[in-house]
């Protein structure tokens, strides 16, 4: 996490399935995501951009784009910028409001991933881009 801080991740219904799922794949290590061939160490900073080469997305996409990507659709469907921004672990840029701001947002924040979730659950059924229910 940026500068160490702590940051609380509400996780939508599909999340929890998939990491119960990745639970059984974890060797019973600490980690979710290890380094490959050692279950005592996670996985690098570098390692979802060196994936996303790997399957041949080098210069088309990257992880920091993806979120760029959902932030984007988010704030299109009117959801609360700042519980987009705290989801995103994205820093204040005026420092004035940032000294207080304290809010976690965490209520926004669920509604907000679950609804994320059920869109992306949408489209891979092949439904049609649709604007999520509004729910700020």
């Amino acid at each position: 996490m940026k500068k160490d801080r702590p940051h609380a991740v509400p996780l939508s219904r599909q999340a929890v399935e998939c990491f119960k799922e990745l639970q059984t794949l974890s060797a019973g290590g600490e980690y979710v995501f290890p380094a490959l061939g050692r279950i005592d160490r996670h996985l690098s900073g570098s390692a979802l951009n060196a994936a996303f080469e790997r399957i041949g997305y080098a210069g088309r996409v990257t992880p920091h784009r993806l979120r760029t990507t959902a932030s984007t659709l988010l704030n299109e469907q009117g959801i609360d910028r700042d519980a987009i921004e705290l989801q995103l672990a994205q820093l204040e840029r005026d420092e004035v409001r940032g000294a207080y701001k304290h809010a976690d947002k965490l209520p926004e924040r669920r509604r907000m991933l679950q609804a994320w979730a059920d869109f992306l659950d949408a489209l891979c059924a092949g439904a049609n881009l649709v604007p999520m229910r509004r729910i700020a």
